[in-house]
């Protein structure tokens, strides 16, 4: 990989975030009674978008923000402008990812929304809702996060409840209820030591984009066959909730060119099934975590794979194929494959995962703080160890003692970061590959033995309790 063109500074960028950080301001004190500073920050939004198809929209919303008077049709262009902003960042960060790692490059994004109803129109029900869900987000807007109370963000309740039944809505009534959730928990907003001002305006300009009339529509998919060659899974766990995404690449049977692939499993959780226990939950839905566990891979037969990489996991169209080290995976098909387009609504820096393989790099390790970096080709990559998860034998000391590394490139506060799924560390003169997923799949591993034994302990009191409760 060419790191050091990762230190190329890309033109406008600082811009764009300080303009997205501007305006992300202006949230924090709300737009009931703007003041002058939030006028500027508003102003500088409808700078950056000038010369676009948005401009005079924007520009239109920011003066009629700054004036207290934003109606609906205002906040979603400002939702917009700033969505536009950060997909450009994202669309920038990704080129220079592309040369650096010198693989084929995701190409244009996919088809366009089909004219007519999609499954988020839904019928006037939909569109009452839509409407009932834009005008909670806006007096959100108007109130400013240092105003929410609990009354205020208990406006989001009956919207997401008439929401939940419908699968076509069920998208944004699971943002709308997990971010009036975390509101709620940090309600009266006047007494809040530190306003996550970022994420709080990423999750209220998304939710306001789905309200509008055909932003989700069902993805393009098509039905493919070939070998499935994981790389290693990144573990996303929240208090009741987890999920385990496995990057992997595809070659279509038909000898088509190779492609990074995704595939990915959901779970709800008690917030006491921590560590090795989240692959109890997982393991019933992806029996593709065995493959990444045994460094398998697997033959899938007609399954759907969405235009964005996403394959739809149906575990009647795969079956368990031949050994396939990761590290050789990496050294020999990841660098031809190429990756799938991002949607439009998706391209937000945050996203941005790139499979990577580290080869020949210095390790620079912190004192007493467990920070770890690599110095690749003179750029220096800091790694990401809080994303490590704890269900896997994978550790800083690990990454600190290793000399390959396939991780996810991603960005994050202004710099690259390197999130290891597996390294490969030389003990007793024998190259060692040690994995996040290692116990995906289930282990002898002796450590992995006794962590998933504590967590099926954990498991079956919260069964049996579960259980006295529902005789009761």
């Amino acid at each position: 990989m060419r790191a050091d063109l990762l230190a190329d500074a890309i033109v406008g960028l600082d811009e764009a975030l300080a303009a997205v950080d501007g305006f992300d301001d202006v949230l924090v004190g709300g737009l009931l009674r703007p003041q002058p500073g939030q006028a500027d920050g508003l102003a500088a939004l409808a700078e950056a978008v000038a010369g676009t198809p948005l401009a005079s929209r924007v520009a239109e919303a920011a003066e009629k923000a700054a004036a207290g008077a934003a109606g609906e049709d205002h906040f979603v262009a400002l939702a917009a402008a700033r969505t536009a902003l950060l997909g450009s960042v994202h669309d920038a960060l990704s080129e220079q990812i592309e040369a650096a790692v010198e693989r084929p490059g995701a190409g244009q994004p996919g088809p366009e929304q089909p004219d007519g109803p999609t499954p988020g129109d839904g019928g006037e029900h939909a569109v009452n809702l839509h409407a009932a869900a834009r005008s909670w987000l806006c007096d959100l807007a108007r109130a400013g996060w240092q105003a929410i109370d609990h009354e205020l963000v208990a406006g989001a309740a009956p919207v997401v409840s008439a929401m939940l039944p419908d699968p076509a809505l069920r998208r944004l009534a699971t943002l709308l209820d997990g971010f009036a959730a975390e509101l709620a928990a940090s309600c009266p907003g006047a007494t809040l030591e530190r306003i996550p001002v970022r994420r709080w305006a990423d999750l209220w300009s998304r939710a306001v984009l789905l309200t509008l009339p055909g932003a989700v529509s069902a993805p393009a998919v098509a039905e493919v066959s070939g070998r499935l060659l994981p790389l290693g899974v990144d573990v996303q766990e929240h208090a009741t909730a987890v999920q385990a995404q496995v990057h992997a690449v595809f070659e279509p049977a038909d000898g088509g060119a190779p492609r990074l692939v995704r595939a990915s499993a959901s779970a709800p959780k008690p917030d006491t099934v921590v560590g090795a226990g989240l692959w109890q939950l997982l393991r019933p839905h992806l029996s593709l975590l065995t493959a990444v566990s045994e460094e398998r891979a697997m033959e899938v037969d007609s399954m759907a794979l969405t235009a964005e990489g996403d394959l739809i996991w149906d575990d009647a169209r795969a079956r368990m194929g031949e050994p396939a080290e990761v590290f050789t995976t990496a050294r020999v098909a990841l660098p031809t494959a190429s990756a799938c387009p991002t949607t439009p609504l998706d391209r937000h820096p945050t996203r941005i995962a790139v499979p990577v393989l580290l080869e020949g790099y210095a390790v620079e390790k912190g004192e007493d703080d467990g920070f770890v970096a690599f110095q690749v080709a003179g750029q220096r990559l800091a790694v990401d160890s809080d994303r490590v998860p704890a269900a896997g034998p994978l550790t800083s000391e690990a990454v600190a003692s290793s000399g390959a590394c396939i991780g996810l490139l991603r960005w994050d506060a202004g710099e690259f970061l390197v999130q290891p799924l597996a390294v490969e560390r030389t003990v007793r003169k024998k190259a060692v590959a040690v994995h996040a997923g290692a116990w995906a799949g289930g282990t002898s591993d002796k450590a992995g033995v006794r962590a998933e034994k504590a967590a099926t302990d954990a498991v079956t009191v919260l069964r049996e309790r579960a259980g006295r409760l529902l005789r009761k």
